[in-house]
């Protein structure tokens, strides 16, 4: 799987933060007060930041295992975190779906996930989680929109050739890009599970500048990989965004979804 570095973490956990969909985060909580002792395994967790997001929304005597293939995320999440006796954390290759730690699991949650999974693993995770009656929250999976309120001539092309970059192989087959949150939703539908979709979408404005400048400068290569833009072109419409980021007014906005799979029995 292509790895991230704690500090892009870092730049996004704010924004991440604010854009979850509070009506998912409030239907799983409740969905977690009827249980005696809620376990809930966080995979792909990076630097903790589900559990940062989440921990104090849900019960109080929930149960946290935290599982990253990162061992330096996986670490940062444990210095960052402390010492709690309801948190434990787990090097664990997703790669391995097959043995996830599902024994008593109440939910699984991910953040920012599923977008770089392919068709074939995330229909083969549902079966996993199904046949141990596990729910799955998704977060923050990015669904193709990306709009700016300054408009450029070349940003629609920009979107778009990002969107076919978000389909190649991520470390989980191809991926599926902005097509993660429908085809989750129609796999834990096939398997008899309640589901429930909401946008997350992340508005950065000039107090989220230093977010804008990373994930700008993150869609140099995509861009170039895909080909139709030339290097000058791509540039230029760079150093465009890069420039109006501190202008008056202007913003940006990176569409996300969220997805909360809940079995009925």
């Amino acid at each position: 799987m292509s790895g991230f570095n704690k500090d892009w973490l870092a730049l996004r956990e704010p924004v991440d933060m604010r854009a979850r969909a509070n009506s998912l985060v409030e239907q799983l909580s409740q969905h977690l007060d009827g249980i005696e002792r809620p376990k809930i395994l966080d995979i792909g967790c990076g630097t903790g930041s589900t559990w940062r997001s989440l921990a104090h929304r849900f019960p109080g005597h929930s149960e946290w295992q935290l599982l990253d293939y990162d061992p330096l995320l996986l670490a940062e999440a444990e210095r960052r975190i402390g010492q709690h006796q309801d948190v434990s954390f787990r090097q664990f290759d997703l790669n391995e779906i097959d043995s996830l730690p599902l024994t008593e699991v109440s939910v699984v949650t991910a953040s920012a996930l599923f977008d770089l999974c392919s068709a074939e693993f995330c229909d083969h995770f549902a079966e996993i989680l199904s046949a141990s009656n596990t729910g799955l929250y998704a977060a923050l999976n990015y669904d193709g929109v990306m709009e700016w309120s300054i408009a450029h001539p070349l940003d629609q092309q920009v979107a778009k050739d990002f969107n076919q970059h978000q389909h190649f192989d991520k470390g989980f087959g191809p991926a599926l890009g902005p097509d993660a949150t429908a085809h989750l939703k129609q796999a834990f539908e096939r398997l008899g599970y309640s589901v429930s979709v909401a946008t997350s979408p992340w508005v950065m404005g000039r107090d989220d500048g230093d977010l804008q400048a990373a994930f700008l400068e993150g869609l140099e290569q995509p861009l170039s990989e895909i080909g139709s833009l030339t290097d000058v072109q791509i540039r230029d419409w760079l150093g465009f965004r890069l420039e109006k980021i501190a202008e008056a007014g202007s913003s940006c906005v990176v569409g996300h979804s969220d997805m909360l799979a809940l079995p009925r029995h």
